[in-house]
């Protein structure tokens, strides 16, 4: 689907643009083929960065041709195929499984890997805010500076430029949240609630199974949204939960309440390594 894109989104760039000057139309097909070949490269070869990526041009991708084909004076069945294309990869590259994937290609020997899901309070606003100033930096400042707004083209380069940088490392942080199970057990790796990836030895888990809703478990879901699964354990364990930037405080839990974007999946693997599933 990825592939087919700029055959059917192609035209709607182009029509969207077509009483532009040269310049513009030159910056804005440039734009849409550079972000197009981002995205193949990111579905072609996973990693955490091409998860980042991806998340980043896959949607704009999505609202870039969307938004052509309502400026378009005389849609045709052609501007519904662009579109449903670009909406397709778009939602493609947001889904748990891709995620899963590009995670657990930075894999070790016996691992696997599976993300967690977005912090609630994320997702409803912070996430959203970068994405967008990103993509608009990356595709309003050269089509502003082509099209000789240079005061304005570049404020949008040079400050939209600073806030990107930090807002791409942002988002980039949600691809090094993680739930790896390893030869040695269960290790939750989340930077924004701990302080050093804790190991839960398979030795010492009870069980591990959906969260009750009175559960009294450590919660370290952060609020994601999606079924919460807890790791039960036969003693207390050590971890280092993060109490601000530079400041951590060492606790001691006997069960733990983590969201992985996908339940079913992680729950699967831990059967299939011998831990005991509710």
């Amino acid at each position: 689907m990825t592939v087919l894109a700029p055959f059917a989104c192609g035209p709607l760039i182009g029509a969207a643009l077509a009483d532009r000057s040269r310049d513009v139309q030159v910056t804005g097909t440039s734009s849409a083929w550079v972000i197009w070949g981002i995205t193949l490269l990111a579905a072609a070869v996973p990693h955490p960065v091409s998860l980042t990526a991806i998340r980043i041009t896959g949607p704009a991708l999505g609202l870039g041709s969307f938004v052509a084909a309502v400026t378009d004076p005389a849609p045709d069945w052609l501007t519904g195929v662009g579109v449903a294309t670009a909406l397709v990869v778009a939602v493609l590259s947001c889904t748990a499984w891709f995620a899963d994937d590009a995670v657990d290609a930075r894999s070790y020997g016996d691992e696997q890997r599976f993300t967690l899901a977005t912090p609630g309070a994320l997702i409803v606003g912070p996430v959203p805010l970068a994405w967008l100033v990103i993509v608009a930096t990356a595709v309003g400042g050269p089509l502003l500076l082509a099209a000789r707004s240079w005061l304005l083209g570049t404020v949008v380069v040079v400050i939209g430029g600073t806030l990107s940088w930090f807002a791409v490392r942002s988002l980039h942080s949600l691809a090094t949240r993680f739930a790896v199970f390893v030869p040695a057990g269960l290790t939750l790796v989340d930077p924004m609630v701990l302080a050093d990836a804790v190991l839960f030895p398979r030795r010492r888990i009870v069980a591990l199974a959906p969260a009750l809703r009175d559960t009294t478990g450590r919660d370290l879901s952060q609020g994601a949204r999606g079924l919460a699964l807890e790791v039960h354990l036969d003693a207390p364990a050590e971890l280092t939960i993060r109490t601000g930037r530079t400041e951590a405080e060492a606790t001691s839990v006997d069960s733990v309440v983590f969201t992985p974007s996908r339940p079913g999946a992680v729950l699967n693997a831990a059967k299939q390594r011998s831990i005991r599933v509710n």
